[in-house]
């Protein structure tokens, strides 16, 4: 039947309301290639013709179905809520369909469903029992016997569940990355997965730039080794970039034909770039036009004004702040200072809540009972909330695509306006999201990276592989470099991961560290492992030990275990509190922290034990700095070409130049004005060259008569991440030229180099001295003796099977596990090359702290195209205030960090006349004050 009868006759319209013959109704082909019955279910459940789709499907399902119905790999990427998981799986239903209904299905799994979320695994099982059911009774009135069974199956499945799945297996198994590398090891159910056709990786963004997406990479290319047929591979994403990135992560590589030897080519691929099909309505709203002249108190409470009246004026109302005691704490306050807010209609939502409390969150989400729901980033995945109508985010969350992940979670129908309010309440942060909704609005998204040879996740893989079967070693190896993380995996690194496999260093199994595989050749049974399905002298792999799979299936994964140190006085052994070992890693001797209300001067950790002393000196490092999410690299470029355009505004038109630009942009009156002011008294103060531009660092020199230091704030706007890269390696040399030690704090607009107020160095001279060529080396010596290469050591080493977790029934803490790793860490400094060693070093550099965006820059620096520029004053400009109080202020209390903002700033106005009086409201355009 021709596809605009078959729409006719499916929703019942005599006319359309457009003329037919010159209209292109989009939906036909994509409607006649469903089965009757799969599209009479659809046609029902959508409410029939959509007039200004001119069809029944939304764009990304459009075009998705049609080429996953022809077997295509694709990368589905399109607004949350716009219905792109069931597209993946529409075709894929109608297909099991029409097999079950002539060949009948066997008892195997045919379509993989992997998410990154146990509870997205949930909601998806939830939402594909509506689909199934509805063809399945349509079937049955027509006399038709026809099943398609799906299940989950991850961490929280019991025992009996997972036996039943072997008797009566799923056809669709919903399952996440650690599960499925479980699976590919159980003898008896990945003989289930040798029928998989179909492979659904959901949120592909939110795993490709981790460890769990690498360890899912590869465990996808030993499916494709598994499988009878090569699975179509679907993946989904709301706010991802680049595309074909993310696509060839997703379809992995294989032998090139056009090439001769190993190389590899990306599979073939199709991309739905639907991203920017919904409406947004986004806002960035300040409580004042002054965030640091009006007490802390007033801001606070103008507020939980506005949020209340926000949460008041919607129907459900999501609440994103950055932290889970951020989350906590504006339910508290919402409870405390208002009416009507109680157990029944409001609730918090992030991972330290039991599992029964989020799900019970999560289910009246659905249900649209909840008025009001705080969350740190536990929903911005998962869960569909079909009455949510608004979504409130609380300070920067960093990047575009964090911004349009969680705003997307409001107003979840087709059609419906994605209404989003973020409030900011301090200005870095009002700066940020000021780029940040504009650069939304232009359709801009932050770069994914993807994290590159990681050689634990290879141990894993390679020690898998030899576990299920031995097999040749060139097999292994093309196996992994299939995978888009392995894509450049050399003949080095292999060597380098089977010589830490099969133990191949005097003293380790000493140290109770055993070879994990044996790596022979095929020779005669007098010599060697002799497989007679291989040929004679081929090399091969395979697992040594009887407890080998026992031990694998017991300790994969990627995700670390932390554990919270104890913190003792050097002196008495006093027990002073606990500290999270995350913070740990912001820490080097000498600082200063604040716990339980008093100061200690950190010196050492030794095990799960810290050691310090009591001290009356300034805090450092703040306790909340282990908390706050880093800006992303691209945002932060963005944020300096903004500043650029700044600069101009203010040489051309001045502050009222600047307002009326500023206007332009999706902001509120207070945050244009207090945007405004900023980069009004930085120029003023400091002049124009001081404010960072693309072409621009700026490094400004500052003398603390009071506490005798000399500061220099870095303004270098390229997030956390490389800044505390970049400011290591500034320190290390800073430390040598100035024979002293050197105070670092980290921000994402910069960092500060502290030093006593008798040494002096040219910070903008070590910037210009530092080559690209030799950040890799300086970087590893400045972190070969941190409490950070300790923690991330013993993180790879459980991750390599090293360290390990669980062993025979017991598991081991992730304290002990430290303590284990300490001791192996010595050893391995010692031995050349070592896998756990140099893959530690690799992420700590790489993924961690931006080595890459380091080495940008200083090439930059090098080649001219990025001066760095000095400015010498007698206290902080207003861009370096959030820098200053890092290492100026007891910011454990709110109150006193306002009080050191205050002080700088009533210098700042002091210098430039600037009486800090109350600018007149003046929303019109270029008559303000």
């Amino acid at each position: 039947m021709r596809g605009r009868e078959l729409l006719a006759e499916a929703s019942g319209i005599d006319e359309f309301p457009f003329d037919p013959e010159t209209v292109e109704i989009r939906d036909a082909d994509v409607l006649e290639r469903l089965s009757p019955v799969v599209g009479e279910w659809w046609v029902d459940q959508f409410g029939g013709f959509v007039p200004q789709n001119r069809g029944f499907f939304t764009p990304p399902q459009r075009e998705a179905i049609p080429l996953i119905d022809e077997g295509e790999n694709a990368l589905v990427a399109a607004p949350t809520g716009s219905g792109k998981t069931l597209a993946s799986f529409t075709a894929i239903i109608d297909e099991l369909y029409r097999r079950d209904r002539t060949d009948g299905l066997e008892n195997a799994v045919y379509c993989l469903y992997v998410s990154p979320l146990k509870s997205l695994a949930n909601d998806v099982h939830r939402n594909l029992t509506v689909p199934l059911s509805g063809i399945t009774e349509r079937l049955e009135e027509r006399g038709i016997d026809a099943e398609i069974r799906h299940a989950i199956r991850h961490g929280d499945t019991d025992d009996r569940t997972r036996q039943r799945m072997l008797e009566e297996t799923p056809h669709i198994l919903n399952t996440t990355p650690e599960t499925l590398a479980i699976l590919l090891n159980a003898p008896k159910f990945r003989e289930k997965l040798r029928s998989v056709e179909y492979v659904v990786v959901d949120e592909i963004h939110s795993l490709a730039d981790n460890k769990r997406g690498t360890h899912l990479s590869v465990s996808l290319e030993r499916l494709e080794d598994l499988a009878d047929v090569s699975p179509t591979r679907i993946g989904c994403s709301a706010t991802v970039e680049p595309l074909s990135t993310m696509a060839e992560f997703l379809v992995g590589r294989e032998p090139d034909a056009n090439h001769a030897g190993d190389s590899m080519a990306p599979r073939d691929y199709e991309i739905v770039d639907t991203r920017f099909v919904r409406d947004f309505d986004l806002q960035l709203e300040c409580p004042t036009h002054d965030l640091i002249g009006e007490s802390r108190d007033v801001v606070t409470d103008r507020f939980y004004e506005r949020l209340h009246e926000l949460i008041d004026s919607h129907t459900n109302t999501l609440v994103f702040t950055n932290t889970r005691s951020g989350a906590e704490r504006v339910l508290h306050n919402l409870r405390e200072r208002f009416d009507g807010y109680d157990e029944g209609n409001s609730g918090c939502h992030h991972g330290s809540i039991s599992k029964d409390r989020r799900q019970s969150i999560e289910r009246r989400l659905k249900e649209g009972t909840l008025d009001v729901v705080t969350t740190s980033t536990s929903l911005e995945l998962g869960i569909d909330m079909p009455h949510l109508d608004l979504v409130v985010q609380v300070g920067s969350p960093k990047s575009v695509a964090a911004l349009l992940q969680r705003v997307g979670r409001a107003g979840h129908q087709v059609g419906e306006i994605v209404e989003g309010r973020v409030i900011a309440l301090d200005r870095d942060e009002l700066l940020e999201c000021a780029v940040m909704l504009r650069k939304a609005e232009e359709g801009f998204v932050d770069r994914v990276f993807v994290p590159e040879k990681a050689l634990d996740v290879a141990a894993q893989h390679v020690y898998g592989m030899a576990i299920a079967e031995v097999r040749p070693e060139a097999e292994l190896e093309e196996t992994l470099r299939r995978a888009y993380p392995y894509r450049e995996f050399e003949d080095d690194d292999w060597e380098r991961l089977l010589r830490y496999l099969t133990a191949d260093y005097d003293g380790l199994e000493d140290r109770n560290v055993y070879a994990k595989v044996w790596r022979d050749t095929n020779d005669p049974p007098d010599g060697g492992h002799h497989h007679p399905e291989y040929d004679v002298g081929e090399p091969l792999i395979g697992k040594r030990g009887r407890l080998a799979r026992v031990i694998y299936m017991t300790n994969i994964g990627t995700i670390p275990d932390s554990f919270t140190c104890g913190v003792f006085t050097r002196s008495d052994e006093e027990w002073v509190g606990d500290l999270d070992e995350s913070y740990l890693d912001t820490l080097d001797p000498g600082d200063v922290f604040v716990l339980g209300g008093r100061r200690f001067e950190y010196r050492y950790r030794r095990g799960s034990k810290v050691y310090v002393d009591p001290t009356s000196a300034r805090p450092t490092v703040p306790s909340w700095y282990s908390e706050r999410l880093p800006l992303s690299y691209d945002l932060g470029r963005e944020i300096l070409a903004f500043q650029a355009e700044v600069c101009n505004r203010i040489e051309s038109g001045g502050p009222p130049g600047l307002r009326t630009w500023l206007r332009e942009f999706p902001l509120d009156e207070n945050s244009v004005r207090s945007i405004a002011r900023t980069y009004d008294e930085q120029h003023r103060y400091a002049g124009i060259e001081s404010i960072a531009t693309p072409d621009r660092i700026v490094v400004e020199e500052v003398r603390d008569r009071d506490r005798y230091r000399r500061h220099y704030y870095v303004h270098s706007v390229y997030g956390r991440r490389f800044n505390d890269g970049l400011s290591r390696l500034v320190a290390h040399r800073c430390s040598r030229r100035a024979t002293t030690n050197v105070q670092v704090a980290v921000a994402d607009n910069g960092f500060t180099v502290s030093m006593p107020l008798n040494r002096r160095v040219d910070v903008a001279d070590v910037l210009r001295d530092l080559d690209p060529a030799d950040a890799p080396g300086e970087l590893r010596e400045a972190l070969s003796d941190t409490d950070l290469l300790e923690r991330y050591f013993r993180i790879n080493a459980t991750r390599s099977l090293m360290v390990l977790k669980n062993y025979k029934g017991h598991e081991k803490s992730a304290a002990r596990q430290q303590v284990s790793a300490e001791m192996l860490l010595s050893f391995a400094r010692d031995l050349d090359d070592f896998a756990v060693l140099e893959e530690t070093y690799r992420e700590i550099m790489e993924d961690k702290l931006d080595l890459a965006g380091i080495r940008e820059v200083l090439g930059a620096i090098q080649s001219g195209d990025l001066e760095v520029e000095t400015r010498r004053l007698d206290g902080p400009s207003p861009r370096a205030f959030g820098l200053a109080t890092l290492s100026a202020s007891d910011v454990v209390l709110a109150e006193d960090e306002s009080a050191v903002l205050q002080e700088f700033h009533a210098r700042v106005r002091s210098e430039i006349g600037d009486s800090g009086r109350e600018e007149s409201p003046d929303p019109g355009g270029d008559g303000d004050a």
